[in-house]
């Protein structure tokens, strides 16, 4: 194999290799979207953090929190409601993974069961 220099074509071949590092890089950039959608959404409206909580029911520091990069715990409803807010619509899509191989579709986890739940 050829030794390359350029960083990026090494991160590309390392995260195309490692299946964990993959779903790991996918999940840091859906995060950056989605804190980048909030944030440009609420730009165009010509609106500062603390005007967008006020409309949504939060606070500036939920906002803030939302359109940082490194935040993991988006909600659904709370992007409806600041989409709401903006005049806008959430839309999702689960898209198709492009792998190499096929594999079995992952089988969904069967949730405890509680006392008041009937047999």
């Amino acid at each position: 194999m050829a030794t390359t220099r350029n960083y990026a074509d090494v991160i590309r071949r390392k995260v195309e290799q490692d299946s964990e590092l993959r779903a790991a890089v996918e999940r840091e950039l859906l995060n950056g979207r989605i804190a980048s959608l909030i944030y440009d959404a609420r730009e165009a409206a010509g609106l500062t953090q603390q005007q967008l909580a006020e409309l949504v029911c939060t606070r500036q520091s939920v906002i803030a929190r939302l359109e940082d990069a490194d935040y993991q715990g988006h909600s659904l409803s709370m992007l409806a409601r600041i989409a709401e807010a903006l005049d806008r619509k959430v839309r999702v899509e689960l898209e198709p993974i492009a792998t190499k191989s096929k594999r079995k579709p992952a089988r969904a986890k069967a949730r405890p069961r509680r006392p008041s739940d009937k047999h």
